[in-house]
């Protein structure tokens, strides 16, 4: 049975202090179109620029998970995403008035009342899963942390923690089941211990705490006269140390809630692979650090098979939809800058094309000529006169069009490109073509491998 995407119907904001920050900010959920996924809004910011919540953002993970993107930050993300993920919304903007996440009481359960308040609603798209067919691994043999994801038809995460510590002995949490997050996994709060207190305390670091949003163990012996001093600290009448080693300042929910609330933190890190997935993570000892990269491996994996599976494969010997000349007919572009030889295949959304690179390219007698590679910027000209082909197919004369750069983005060189190589391009349409501005994402392949790919923005202008 399909699955639709969801968003939530109404706006909700939600407000509190910033852990580490200390500054009081207000968080926003509004809702999102299809296949918008999970973005920030820095609306304190000039431009309210936006940041995806992706793995490959993450920029600090010492005290919590921080995203940056062009010099725009959000920090400690894990807790608000949990509660997004954990309730299957897959498409919402969370603006923010400030740089910090406000704590709340160290889990996920206000986030989760605050959206299930806004409402949840189905809508016109199906959800994107990933499945994992085979084991994929990371090990961290330092910290002694292990991660495995494995194959599953549902989601599902289960979590060891092992601090070798009297004070909080070995514990197990397992998810096999999402709808279970909102009254399992949401209310499980942060947990620090003493000695961490202490440090981040005396270091400034935690300006937002309050000891109503953390577990505390206590992993030393306290005199009087110390506890005390805590209590001043965190403006409590008094705190006492109970029987099994934890302040006195919260209650737990559950006895395995710190292993809980890891669950949650692994949750909340692997929304940033962006995509679903059907698998059952399996961690022992999980930190923020450890699932990022985690997120990044399946991240990577999901990519390759991505590409694996939209790469062209195209037949030599059928004949190309246009030839070269048709292609001259249809661009001005001239040897030595005519830089696509066939186009193999094309419709209303998406086109590809085919560069022969030989050693008898002009640009090959001053680039590099001992090593021959072939131009970064002349691989971003023939993608674009790929995708200038289907732009230009859009109107009715061609020939009295062209089209022209606006704006290139997001362009990467995975590898060379060396004479002897068939440079196959594939562009997509983003959005469709209106008031003749065109905007394609496009991937230039050498067999199965990726060389390059870019976002661009042209416009068809008529010349003529």
């Amino acid at each position: 049975m399909s699955e639709k995407q969801k968003t939530i119907v109404n706006s909700v904001s939600i407000a509190g202090t910033g852990l580490h920050t200390g500054n009081y900010v207000t968080l926003t959920f509004k809702p999102a179109p299809v296949n918008f996924g999970y973005k920030f809004k820095r609306v304190d910011i000039a431009n309210s620029p936006l940041i995806e919540a992706n793995a490959d953002l993450v920029v600090d993970t010492s005290r919590g998970t921080t995203l940056e993107y062009k010099g725009a930050r959000i920090s400690t993300v894990e807790h608000v995403l949990a509660a997004i993920f954990g309730l299957g919304i897959d498409n919402i903007l969370i603006e923010l008035d400030g740089v910090e996440i406000p704590i709340l009481d160290g889990s996920a359960r206000l986030y989760v009342e605050a959206l299930l308040n806004a409402g949840i609603v189905e809508q016109d798209a199906e959800k994107e899963y990933y499945e994992i067919k085979s084991n994929i691994n990371y090990n961290d043999y330092e910290k002694k942390v292990e991660m495995v994801i494995i194959p599953s038809k549902e989601f599902k995460v289960s979590v060891l923690i092992d601090y070798e510590l009297k004070v909080l002995n070995t514990q197990f949490a397992s998810l096999y089941k999402l709808d279970d997050f909102a009254t399992e996994i949401a209310p499980c709060r942060t947990f620090v211990f003493l000695h961490e207190l202490e440090y981040l305390y005396s270091n400034n670091l935690i300006k937002g705490g309050d000891l109503s949003n953390a577990i505390v163990f206590v992993d030393r012996v306290m005199s009087e006269d110390e506890l005390e001093r805590l209590a001043d600290l965190f403006n409590k009448p008094s705190v006492k140390v109970l029987e099994a080693g934890i302040l006195n300042n919260v209650d737990l929910y559950f006895n395995n809630e710190p292993a809980r609330h890891k669950l949650l933190d692994v949750i909340g890190d692997l929304a940033l692979i962006g995509k679903r997935i059907n698998g059952h993570v399996i961690v022992s000892r999980p930190g923020h650090s450890s699932n990022v990269e985690f997120a990044k491996i399946i991240k990577s994996h999901i990519k390759l098979a991505v590409t694996k599976k939209e790469k062209p494969i195209y037949d030599l010997d059928k004949p190309p939809l246009f030839d070269i000349n048709r292609i001259r007919e249809l661009l001005p572009h001239r040897p030595p800058f005519l830089l696509v030889d066939k186009i193999l295949e094309m419709t209303d959304t998406y086109v590809i094309g085919l560069k022969n690179v030989t050693m008898n390219e002009d640009f090959f007698v001053g680039h590099f000529p001992n090593e021959p590679v072939m131009p970064g910027v002349l691989q971003v000209e023939a993608m674009a006169q790929t995708g200038g082909i289907m732009a230009l197919s859009s109107v009715p004369d061609p020939e009295n069009y062209a089209t022209y750069f606006m704006k290139i983005d997001n362009v990467r060189f995975r590898s060379k490109v060396v004479p002897g190589d068939t440079l196959i391009f594939r562009l997509d349409l983003l959005t469709p073509i209106r008031r003749g501005l065109c905007n394609m994402k496009g991937v230039a392949y050498v067999g199965t491998k990726v060389v390059m790919e870019a976002e661009m923005l042209a416009q068809i202008i008529k010349v003529k």
